[in-house]
């Protein structure tokens, strides 16, 4: 994409707040007491504070962070829902907010006359929804639904219908909030489909997302809000990389918080390059895995991998019947190539199992996170695991 330097939307130092009522303070004689006391009987959140940047024409600008980072208050002060405490927002050229797809929508009416209702809103009038109707509903795709009434759709099924009605509106810039979330995955690459569309168009698109994949793929510049401050202005990949980074550090606490509490006798153990968390697709992920003395029966064990909570594959040790040299040997070590990997975050699970009846004998789930860089692969994910299990000193 060829971006230009014309900025159209400018955001200065705003700062938005709320005040959020402390518990029991609500009834009037809770809220004298809190007077007569000097109490202010609220707190104050601040989702946005000194916050500045600037989105020039045709950029595909992305905004990551983890929930509660301040990004769904940042889109809807920029559609002029919110109004900031100080700084302000603005915006040369016509505004399309994607916040709250089927805001207007009205249970009791069908689904076609809902697309009246919702384009009207869109500032459509009967004619031109009557010419693009047709592709309204082709393109979310409910043609056998269009007269049942809204209420007995699917909450999947009424993002889908809102989503294709808002597309046909037009604007110099679109602000989209989570609609990859949207639908199955045909629905999904369908939205794809659209948003490279857009890129032709040269459209200024501000997206908010918790897909990496897609900052990636669509974006050409991206910011990072942690806090309500922004963390950083930069290429996509390095902010997809930091936003994996800091959710792979918010896992590893959560771990370690969930394993001091349990103290379960554990089979066994792994060993991992925890010094090293970032990996490039040329490198091969090696961690070693020991039993202890308490297994008195064959036993194997299984590696499997995750990508976005997904568990793709698993390989045990009972390849090439390793799993009677670990019974002897109490250690193996897992070798696994990453050239199939997608650059992304992945999580390895562990299990143990006895030979004679597969019988699980202890699972140890996200015992390791890394990230994988490099390019993405043609496919959705990685597909095939060529790890293998060898002897120490083999």
């Amino acid at each position: 994409m060829n971006e230009s330097n014309k900025p159209v939307v400018e955001v200065k130092n705003i700062v938005k707040s709320f005040r959020i009522p402390l518990e029991g303070s609500n009834g009037i004689k809770q809220k004298l007491v809190n007077l007569l006391k000097g109490r202010k009987g609220y707190r104050t959140f601040t989702p946005l504070n000194d916050v500045s940047f600037t989105v020039n024409e045709g950029d595909f600008f992305g905004i990551v962070g983890k929930n509660g980072s301040g990004k769904s208050t940042l889109l809807k002060t920029l559609a002029g829902i919110y109004s900031p405490q100080s700084g302000n927002v603005e915006v040369h050229g016509s505004l399309v907010p994607f916040i709250e797809l089927g805001v207007g929508f009205n249970p009791e009416l069908s689904g076609r006359e809902n697309v009246y209702l919702n384009g009207a809103l869109l500032g459509f009038d009967k004619s031109e929804i009557d010419n693009m109707y047709d592709e309204i509903v082709k393109f979310a795709e409910l043609k056998d639904f269009m007269d049942e009434r809204l209420k007995n759709y699917s909450s999947g099924m009424q993002v889908r219908l809102a989503f294709s009605i808002a597309i046909k509106a037009k604007g110099d810039i679109l602000l989209l909030d989570e609609v990859l979330a949207v639908g199955d995955a045909a629905f999904q690459q369908k939205c794809f489909d659209y948003f490279e569309l857009l890129k032709i168009e040269r459209k200024t698109i501000i997206l908010v997302t918790h897909d990496m994949g897609a900052i990636k793929r669509f974006c050409n510049r991206a910011m990072l809000i942690k806090g309500g401050v922004i963390e950083k202005i930069g290429s996509p990949d390095v902010i997809a990389e930091l936003y994996t980074e800091e959710n792979i550090e918010i896992v590893k606490d959560s771990k370690s918080t969930n394993n001091k509490k349990q103290k379960k006798v554990s089979y066994i153990s792994a060993t991992f390059p925890h010094s090293k968390k970032k990996f490039k697709q040329s490198d091969t992920l090696s961690f070693s895995v020991e039993h202890n003395e308490q297994i008195n029966d064959d036993i194997f064990i299984s590696v499997s991998f995750s990508y976005k909570g997904f568990v793709f594959a698993n390989r045990n040790s009972k390849y090439n019947d390793m799993n009677l040299q670990f019974k002897n040997s109490k250690t193996l070590i897992f070798n696994q190539p990453l050239e199939d990997f997608n650059s992304g975050n992945y999580d390895v699970h562990l299990s143990l199992h006895k030979s004679s009846n597969d019988r699980l004998l202890e699972h140890k789930p996200r015992v390791f996170s890394f990230i994988v860089t490099g390019r993405d692969l043609s496919r959705g994910g990685p597909m095939k695991i060529d790890g293998d299990w060898q002897l120490p000193n083999s």
